[in-house]
């Protein structure tokens, strides 16, 4: 899997407003900009695919910005990436359970849904209050523990 720009960015600017004061209130697109060095002109598109979806709402007006839509603990890495990029695993655009192949190849179906439920086993599972707290799950945890898991191959 590639993480895309935009899906680190996003979860990036949902870490910012989940982290710190809960009383600060709406931030704009400047502030999350710049904490988190993410050009502002991309950033206001992905607010507006997180707003689509339901994560963000925006606040017109001199206090206005960008606050979370729902508790922080309600939002999981999976729902931000679904958000900006759509499904975590497609082929040619398509879920992998709606792919199909001809003989010898039939099983490499089952490979994409495999690694599938291996992603959402992590990213439904951490959320962004968890991020903003530095508190992840054990096993997330446990995993990058594993010396492999810092290897590129």
């Amino acid at each position: 899997m590639r993480v895309s720009t935009k899906s680190d960015y996003a979860l990036r600017a949902l870490i910012e407003m989940a982290s710190g004061d809960s009383d600060r209130g709406p931030l704009s697109a400047e502030v999350l900009g710049n904490d988190q060095d993410i050009p502002r002109g991309f950033l206001l598109t992905i607010l507006g695919d997180l707003r689509r979806a339901g994560l963000v709402q925006s606040q017109r007006g001199p206090a206005g910005g960008w606050r979370l839509a729902k508790p922080a603990d309600e939002v999981s890495v999976a729902d931000v990436i679904r958000a900006v990029d759509g499904p975590l695993v497609s082929v040619y655009d398509q879920r992998p359970e709606a792919v199909a192949y001809n003989g010898n190849a039939a099983p490499l179906q089952r490979v994409w849904i495999s690694a599938r439920h291996a992603l959402r086993s992590v990213f439904e599972h951490v959320s962004i209050q968890q991020l903003a707290d530095d508190d992840l799950p054990d096993e997330v945890t446990r995993r990058t523990e594993d010396e492999d898991a810092w290897r590129s191959h």
